[in-house]
Formats: C-alpha cells, structure tokens, sequence
C-alpha cells in the first residue's frame, strides 16, 4: 500500500522573506502588516476577541485533561490529590 502525500505552501499568507522583499531600505514609507496567529488569520488583541476566547478555550482543554488524568492515575479525586480537601 502506497500513501502519497503532497506538501502545497499556504499562498494566502505572505512570508517572511515576502515581507521583508516588499519593505523600503528606511522603512519609513510603509508599516509592516499586523502578525497574525500562527494557526488562524486572526491578529492576537489584548480584551475580548476572537483570538483570545480560542487560546484560552485551548488553554481551559489542556487543563481539563490533565485533571481527568491525574485521576485517572491517581485513584482519587484532584482535590484531594492536591491537599486541599482532607
């Protein structure tokens, strides 16, 4: 069985080198783009944004599961695994 798989570059982000090619030698004529998410298009925001509510929708999963498993390994409950319930 034969698995191919094809590698495109993403077009619809421009690169760095792309970047750095379209400045001015100053640098005074034109702003660089905002940098965007290294997974989405959004551009990371301090407040409420799109960007923020999915990292920290990321961040809320990661810890879910490392509760789940420390429950799992341990046999007992978190609270009482970390000290705080007697």
């Amino acid at each position: 069985m034969t698995l191919a798989v094809t590698i495109e570059p993403m077009s619809d982000r421009p690169t760095a080198s792309a970047e750095a090619a379209s400045s001015t030698p100053g640098g005074d004529a034109e702003t660089p783009p905002p940098a965007t998410s290294a997974t989405t298009l959004d551009v990371p925001a301090f407040g409420w944004s799109a960007y923020a509510e999915r990292v920290n929708g990321r961040f809320a999963m990661v810890g879910f599961l490392a509760v789940v498993l420390v429950e799992a390994i341990s046999g007992q409950p978190f609270l009482r695994w970390a000290g705080l319930v007697p």
